[in-house]
């Protein structure tokens, strides 16, 4: 399979579980989730950090934050849908542009050609965990003066330097789902940078409520339980384990493929930490013989799951393939990467016989 969830131990999860069904104290702010929040604060080495029910409330949530009630934000095509939705769900208007052929990130030398007088942020995400040009991006928005909210729903645990990725910009937000290096089973998170703004997140991921009888802003209810809370406790203990495996599969991935024709795989950077969360290869199909497709379902007869992550691009999908921006001739790096896309297998649960297998399907 493509990917296998990071499990507790059941029997440490069961006596934790006990614990929560003896306080009958499951939802609503509970010991569990304040000690996940302070643990992942500590080991993601960010200021303050909130817990949602998963990866997409976040992202809407910290536009509602920032208080970006219309206009235009520049974004990507090459994400998860959630990245644009979350946009569109706060009434505003996402203006993709094109991406980097290398990181597969939004291409900062594209932006200011996309800014008008309606922008008012810009939302990159850091795709398979690879860093956007954070700097660059920055540069660009405190000269036009707007918000950069990161999508770091890949980049769990990423430094450039010994720094956390996740202090960039003015929000960034992770993705806890099953399918991610550290998963909550559901849930994400928002990293936020003063106490202020935390205190404000935490209102409005329940109704609004600063007390008992005071709603402060039409907040919705996107706060992690007890239960998801203690299962992240626990997958935290696991997670660097699972990383140094990951990078292991990821050497011997690249060690195999590094001389077949037509396929191109990303390499670490220089400085950055990584965590490995996914490994995409990109086909030529005129160097390497097969198209893309030929290869997914190649892989898929003989019961090997990649997947074509991202495609097709969001710009192509009902709700935002009219947008100017959305046009093909604007966006011609992300509508070829995306048609040269497989992410391979990748999971701690992996053996070296299993990705020789995957090594020696691609190579003949």
């Amino acid at each position: 399979m493509v990917t296998s969830p990071l499990l507790p131990n059941l029997e440490e999860f069961s006596y934790l579980l006990k614990q929560i069904w003896e306080s009958k104290w499951i939802t609503n702010n509970g010991q569990f989730h304040k000690r996940l929040e302070k643990e992942l604060s500590e080991y993601l080495k960010v200021p303050f950090l909130s817990l949602f029910t998963n990866g997409t409330l976040p992202l809407i949530t910290a536009l509602q934050a920032l208080d970006i009630k219309k206009g235009e934000v520049i974004t990507t095509p090459y994400s998860f849908v959630a990245t644009s939705h979350s946009i569109w769900w706060n009434g505003l208007k996402p203006v993709f542009v094109d991406i980097d052929p290398y990181t597969c990130n939004i291409d900062p030398t594209k932006i200011e050609a996309a800014i008008t007088p309606e922008t008012v942020a810009i939302m990159p995400v850091h795709c398979y965990g690879m860093p956007c040009d954070i700097k660059a991006i920055k540069q660009i928005a405190d000269k036009y003066g707007l918000k950069v909210i990161y999508d770091a729903a890949h980049a769990f645990a990423v430094d450039i330097n010994g720094e956390s990725l996740l202090n960039a910009g003015d929000m960034s937000t992770l993705s806890f789902h099953a399918t991610k290096v550290y998963n909550t089973i559901e849930g994400g998170a928002l990293v936020i940078n003063d106490e202020e703004t935390k205190q404000k997140i935490d209102y409005l991921k329940n109704f609004g409520f600063r007390n008992e009888v005071e709603v402060v802003a039409p907040g919705i209810n996107s706060k992690m339980d007890e239960m998801r809370s203690a299962y992240g406790i626990l997958a935290l203990r696991q997670v660097d384990d699972a990383i140094a495996i990951r990078k292991s599969i990821a050497a011997q991935y690249r060690d195999g493929l590094k001389d077949v024709p037509g396929v191109r795989f990303q390499d670490d950077i220089p400085g950055v930490k990584h965590n490995y969360s996914y490994f995409p290869v990109f086909i030529d199909a005129e160097k390497y013989g097969m198209t893309r497709d030929q290869l997914y379902f190649k892989m898929k007869e003989e019961n090997i799951l990649g997947r074509r992550y991202f495609y097709p691009l969001i710009s192509t999908f009902e709700p935002y393939v009219n947008l100017p921006s959305s046009a093909p001739e604007n966006l011609p790096v992300a509508t070829r990467i995306a048609n040269e896309v497989i992410c391979l297998p990748m999971h701690h649960e992996l053996t070296c016989e299993d990705v020789d297998r995957v090594i020696d399907l691609i190579v003949r």
